[in-house]
């Protein structure tokens, strides 16, 4: 077995995403890198390697800990890196907007300010 392993076969293997061909298709849009450097699908990646992951639900920084070809298991597909994914930002709480009940006519030039204030077009 040589060195390194392909890195589409590694993200599909440790679960980074669903399936070989989406990993394979990922690399070729760019969506992978390997040190900071794009990677195409037939790169091998090695132990100590940082990969950068864009997927649907965000973007996956991992380093790799050890080398893995099959898919395999979650708790043992999670062994084999490290996750280095900052957590995302807290939501910002957003004030309620008001809501007019149904039937109660066209609002007044009173009602339109203080529902433009609540939205935050208006101070």
């Amino acid at each position: 077995m040589s060195a390194g392993v392909r890195i589409d076969a590694w993200i599909c293997a440790v679960r980074l995403v669903k399936t070989r061909s989406a990993a394979s298709t990922a690399c070729k849009a760019g969506h992978v890198r390997v040190n900071g450097e794009r990677a195409k699908p037939s790169q091998s990646v090695i132990v100590g390697d940082h990969v950068r992951v864009l997927t649907p639900g965000g973007e996956k920084l991992v380093t790799v800990e050890k080398l893995i070809v099959k898919r395999v298991g979650a708790p043992q597909a999670a062994e084999c890196y490290t996750d280095q994914t900052p957590p995302p930002p807290p939501k910002e709480e957003r004030a309620v907007i008001g809501i007019r009940e149904r039937g109660a006519g066209r609002p007044t030039k009173r009602d339109r300010r203080e529902l433009d204030r609540l939205q935050g077009r208006r101070e």
